[in-house]
């Protein structure tokens, strides 16, 4: 049963404000209508076409001769490419260890790791991202691996998140030549790409105779993997970092250790500056107490 429609105006506009909002955007008819029906497209009509002439039937091709595969001459052996990517391995691990432990000074280290060939990321890499700053420093930093900036120029954190690192030094009273900053990983992976454990592992005993030779007094992990790399441990930044921990070297030196955030993660989440910021005056507190 269909309800009356109403005759009072405001009544009327009431009811279609109601058919408005419940998305009554189009008047009914009494008869239904197939709206499926006007949408599907009506078949072609056939045109008039002459009477196809019969083909003949194709004859069936000539036998041809199979060739005497024996008066053939032999087929050339397939070329096999000498140049085969280079994966790292134990043995070059083991090489890595080797020059790491007898180099006697940072130069010598930095000769050698640019000589070695053991790690894949050298071979896409544009160069050998050694070190900046003082090496007679009391802090060193150290971060996980290039990114492009630092590729093309050859030093450790000189794009945004090196331009970040050095308010945030500056913040304590330091400077570029009162640290030294290196880097986990020398060479930049491709796409800035995380490491892979097995490039960290082999880049491990430049890192570790790196930090020996300039023996800081107190060592700074920038993000996680350094941390990670360089204390033996599985934790989270977060519940790393404001903590000291302890470095210690193949001699036996135990170095105080901050783990923090590293700048580029800073870059992306402003909100915890102010947790680096602890970080980094908890290693002003720790200068001034070592004298």
């Amino acid at each position: 049963m269909t309800a009356a429609f109403p005759n009072n105006p405001n009544d009327i506009a009431d009811l279609l404000a109601f058919y408005a909002s419940a998305g009554v955007d189009e008047a009914l008819e009494e008869a239904p209508v197939n709206r499926f029906a006007e949408m599907t497209p009506k078949p072609p009509r056939p045109e008039a076409t002459a009477p196809a002439r019969e083909t003949p039937a194709p004859r069936p091709p000539a036998q041809q001769p199979r060739p005497d595969m024996s008066r053939l001459p032999d087929a050339p052996p397939a070329r096999v490419s000498s140049a085969t990517a280079t994966v790292p391995d134990e043995a070059q691990a083991a090489l890595a260890r080797q020059l790491a432990a007898t180099a006697s000074s940072l130069d010598e280290l930095r000769q050698r790791m640019a000589g070695f060939d053991g790690c894949n990321l050298k071979f896409t890499a544009k160069n050998l991202v050694f070190a900046d700053g003082n090496p007679e420093a009391s802090v060193m930093l150290v971060g996980e691996a290039p990114g492009r900036d630092e590729d093309i120029e050859g030093l450790p954190f000189v794009g945004r998140s090196g331009r970040l690192l050095d308010r945030m030094l500056a913040a304590i009273g330091l400077d570029r030549t009162s640290v030294y900053i290196a880097n986990v990983i020398p060479w930049r992976p491709p796409g800035n790409r995380t490491p892979t454990p097995h490039e960290t592992e082999i880049c491990r005993p430049f890192i570790e105779r790196q930090i020996e030779l300039v023996n800081p007094r107190v060592l700074v992990n920038l993000g996680g993997p350094s941390a990670k790399t360089l204390l033996n441990t599985t934790e989270g930044i977060l519940r790393l970092r404001g903590n000291w921990r302890v470095h210690m070297t193949a001699s036996g030196t135990a170095i105080p250790a901050m783990p923090t955030l590293h700048p580029a993660y800073l870059l992306r989440t402003p909100a915890h500056k102010k947790l680096a910021w602890r970080d980094f005056l908890e290693v002003k507190a720790k200068l001034r107490a070592l004298g």
